[in-house]
């Protein structure tokens, strides 16, 4: 049984926010992720209904297959609209067998843009 690693990010408001992850096996080797899928979300609290950002393949995050790469790829506009100060978050990988991986999770803060 694999646990989520825990990772926290720093996201600035009104910028784009670009982050590449590299993932490797318990042998240190390049995770190849060629055929997975990815899905992570950002909710105000883990028992929170609504998301502040829902990120998917092809929707803010890139896997990079045999380079063993995660993407997050998100607007300058989507980050200026976010209202909250800070949120937690999980991201999932998805097998070529449909098993869902719990990647990372950790706390999200959002810092407020002074220049507008």
């Amino acid at each position: 049984m694999m646990v989520a690693g825990k990772y926290d990010f720093i996201v600035e408001k009104g910028t784009d926010w670009n982050q590449t992850l590299t993932l490797r096996d318990s042998e240190h080797q390049l995770m190849n992720l060629t055929g997975y899928d990815a899905r992570m979300q950002i909710r105000s609290s883990q028992s929170a209904s609504s998301t502040i950002l829902e990120l998917t393949v092809g929707s803010g995050l890139t896997l990079g297959g045999s380079t063993g790469t995660i993407t997050i790829n998100v607007g300058d506009s989507v980050t200026s609209a976010i209202d909250e100060d800070s949120g937690v978050y999980d991201l999932e990988l998805i097998d070529t067998d449909g098993k869902v991986i719990r990647l990372l999770e950790g706390e999200v803060e959002f810092k407020d843009e002074v220049t507008r």
